[in-house]
């Protein structure tokens, strides 16, 4: 069945979606992103080409040439929302906040798919360019329905919501029934306990992405202080930062955290290999979570490379590629759906 399926996935980032479209069995042709930092994990983990082309300018008839010969298109992605989430540098200049979601919508209007996945953050859904959205598909025939997703209910060991949107010609598409109760969610100890330990700014001879964060020697003092789940207000008056001190600050308790080993990890961003951007301390090692660390908490194999060994690793552009990425797990729960609703409507 498979055979007869093209899947083109847009905003792809490092590959998280394609990597859980293909492990499920749900082919990619291609996936187009303005990163040039995600070519190489792309390719080099999936077998797609990527193809370094703003979407603004990608037209249907570009879409087409990777349908071609195919009796079922799909077309996937995660268009970046800037009033919402800090999802992507890569389309921080764009004059209008929502040009990335209305080229989406463009594209389906000019190549027409046969399916359609959408992963987005969840406060879309009450806005409303999701409205005008959601009428392109009325407009063109799609069946559709948008899901409010706890990845947790996936098993994806972090606690990340999103909203996920799938719509088809075939007719009504479900997203697949949750595979984890929560006496089932996958935990960071479940996760990362396997890893060889590290000090701050290591790197393992082992495994080249097994790498985390130096620390400062105030931050040193102040993680030493911190206690898996504890806040900073746990800490001594002289190691609370002063933006803390501010009434502004008080509502951030989870900076400069630790995760906890028996429990899920944090939403995994772009700034996940600082200790001081969230609860992103490692739960008893005196440093941040290394990016093997992060990419297993996103669920992508421990084998996913993101940088040729051949090239240094900036540990901030490896990050922003792991916390963009959309979690394999979840690409494979979307991937199931789909194939799912093809094995019944087609």
């Amino acid at each position: 069945m498979t055979r007869s399926i093209s899947t083109v996935d847009l905003f792809c980032g490092a590959g998280g979606l394609t990597h859980g479209f293909e492990e499920a069995g749900l082919p990619v042709k291609a996936g187009y992103d303005i990163d040039p930092a995600c070519k190489f994990p792309y390719e080099h983990n999936n077998n797609a080409k990527f193809i370094l082309q703003d979407v603004e300018n990608v037209r249907g008839l570009d879409l087409f040439k990777h349908f071609y010969g195919s009796h079922i298109k799909v077309l996937a992605g995660c268009a970046p929302c800037q009033p919402f989430s800090s999802y992507s540098r890569r389309y921080q200049d764009r004059q209008s906040k929502w040009k990335l979601l209305q080229d989406f919508a463009r594209l389906i209007a000019e190549c027409q798919p046969d399916i359609i996945s959408m992963e987005n953050v969840l406060q879309l859904k009450h806005h409303s360019v999701f409205d005008e959205f959601t009428t392109y598909l009325k407009k063109f025939n799609y069946c559709f329905e948008s899901y409010e997703v706890n990845c947790l209910d996936y098993g994806v060991p972090q606690s990340r919501k999103r909203l996920v949107l799938l719509a088809s010609k075939f007719g009504a598409i479900h997203l697949i029934p949750r595979t984890h109760s929560p006496e089932q969610y996958k935990t960071v100890r479940q996760t990362i306990e396997h890893l060889e330990p590290l000090s701050a700014g290591q790197v393992s001879q082992i495994d080249w992405l097994h790498r985390c964060s130096k620390l400062s020697e105030l931050n040193m003092r102040r993680i030493r202080a911190s206690k898996p789940g504890g806040t900073w207000r746990d800490w001594s008056q002289d190691l609370i930062a002063k933006c803390h001190i501010k009434t502004s600050g008080k509502t951030y308790p989870g900076v400069y955290g630790r995760m906890e080993w028996d429990k899920p990890s944090p939403t995994i961003t772009t700034q996940c290999f600082g200790f001081g951007n969230g609860r992103f301390g490692h739960p008893e090692q005196d440093r941040a979570i290394s990016l093997r660390e992060a990419a297993l908490l996103q669920t992508f194999p421990p084998e996913y490379e993101f940088v040729d060994s051949d090239k240094p690793v900036a540990i901030d552009i490896v990050g922003r590629l792991i916390g963009n990425a959309v979690p394999v797990k979840l690409g494979q729960v979307v991937a199931r759906s789909i194939l799912n609703h093809i094995e019944q409507n087609h």
